[in-house]
């Protein structure tokens, strides 16, 4: 049974006018924490009026000192005493400021408020195991926390990447907006920059293996992974003498370089890949194989610098279908970035791109010409091949070594430009990984 009723006019004439609000929240603060309503309260620099009021609640006379002390059992005593809060000051406040939660309970509650919002990820990673782990990092880390903030924001954000992370990988590939609309609900759910679409974006990147990275074209290319293309037709390729489409016939006939965009090689990929397919970095390359090869120049793609969206689709496509790809670029820090990075995507072996490749080019073309500048990073396919660089200080572009590239990609020429007495291990890829991991 409850107590005897509060009197609350006469309680809010005592002790709930604004003089006397900093005792009433202290004693709430108090009731929060689970703290006994004993011992003394201090207010550090009192108004006049604030002094007042508690010398008035307790009946006594003003005391000297700058700091305005309150016992609280004295004003309990008064409550009681006076028959305004027969329960005391715990009813008191509580009638003046509402049911007081426990910071105990309060934490409880969220935490099991936060375990429900999870439950859509649990949920995701019970069916598709390939999720576990990537649903249990997200969990720990707090990744989610942060984009959500609330156990509410969290729940829907949760259930919104289940669905999209559900139908992952899409194939035929198709446009992401499209996708959005109709899994979300609207075309832009996915837009960069909403919490859902960087959730459902690690996710996907945990999919497919995609590595880290920033920047739109960054973006672009993780989510074309799954098969959802941001921009399908702004993302190319530069390719020469690949076949097994009408077009592409029709263009290696003819010894003609050919753009293809990330549209055409989700929809109509070619069915076929040659044994084997030179890649360069610089369209001055491929453009000088059309020139002076045309037709019989060997197959050969052109990166235009860190590989696009349609430039990894294609080159994961032909992998998939059998072809090696010998690599050639830069050499310089930019390049050695590239490099690394395509070695992430696929597999490849060095086309006269290694630390005695680039030694000789720089003894033919002259040290010191071209200073190189940048950050060093490492060449994991041949570790010497930075130190050469960081030993010499000179940059040597692809157009410097462009008649020795055009020689090995004459379509009768024997040689492939590969340093035979680079040799990773037998069944492991550029950095001794399975070769079906890569």
């Amino acid at each position: 049974m409850s107590g005897p009723p509060v009197d609350e006019e006469r309680l809010r004439r005592l002790l709930g006018g604004a003089d006397l609000a900093w005792l009433v929240e202290r004693v709430r603060r108090r009731l929060e924490r689970g703290q006994p309503l004993t011992g003394a309260v201090s207010l550090a620099t009192p108004s006049p009026a604030q002094r007042a009021a508690a010398e008035g609640l307790l009946g006594r006379t003003p005391r000297a000192g700058r700091a305005l002390t309150v016992r609280l059992d004295a004003v309990d005593a008064v409550l009681v005493g006076s028959g305004v809060s027969p329960g005391g000051l715990q009813a008191a406040v509580t009638a003046l400021t509402g049911r007081v939660v426990p910071l105990d309970e309060v934490r409880r509650s969220e935490e099991h408020a936060w375990e429900e919002a999870y439950a859509a990820l649990a949920l995701l990673a019970e069916d598709l195991p390939r999720y576990a782990a990537w649903a249990a990092r997200v969990r720990h880390d707090g990744f989610v926390r942060r984009l959500a903030r609330t156990p509410l924001a969290a729940r829907q954000l949760l259930e919104q990447t289940s669905r999209v992370l559900r139908e992952l990988p899409v194939a035929p590939a198709r446009s992401l907006s499209v996708f959005a609309a109709e899994v979300l609900g609207s075309a832009h759910a996915l837009d960069d920059g909403t919490p859902v679409a960087t959730l459902a974006l690690s996710g996907a990147r945990a999919l497919t293996g995609h590595p880290e990275g920033a920047g739109a074209a960054w973006r672009r290319a993780a989510w074309a992974s799954v098969g959802l293309l941001r921009d399908d037709v702004s993302s190319t390729v530069l390719t020469l003498n690949l076949r097994g489409t009408p077009a592409l016939d029709w263009m290696a006939d003819g010894g003609e370089p050919c753009v293809l965009t990330l549209r055409q090689l989700a929809h109509r990929p070619p069915p076929t890949a040659p044994p084997v397919v030179h890649l360069c970095e610089n369209p001055a390359v491929l453009s000088a194989a059309a020139d002076v090869h045309g037709p019989d120049a060997r197959p050969l793609v052109c990166l235009q610098g860190q590989p696009s969206a349609a430039a990894l689709t294609l080159l994961k496509h032909l992998h998939a279908k059998g072809a090696s790809y010998r690599y050639h670029g830069d050499f310089d820090w930019g390049g050695l970035r590239i490099a690394t990075t395509l070695m992430q995507h696929v597999p490849w072996r060095p086309w006269r791109y290694t630390a005695d490749d680039y030694r000789e080019g720089v003894a033919a073309t002259g040290a010191g010409s071209r200073p190189l500048s940048g950050s060093p990073v490492p060449s994991p396919w041949d570790p010497d091949l930075a130190r050469a660089l960081a030993e010499h200080g000179t940059r040597l572009e692809e157009e410097a070594v462009l008649d020795v590239l055009l020689a090995d990609l004459e379509g009768g020429a024997a040689a492939s430009g590969c340093d035979a007495r680079w040799t990773p291990s037998p069944g492991t890829g550029l950095l001794g990984e399975p070769i079906d991991r890569l």
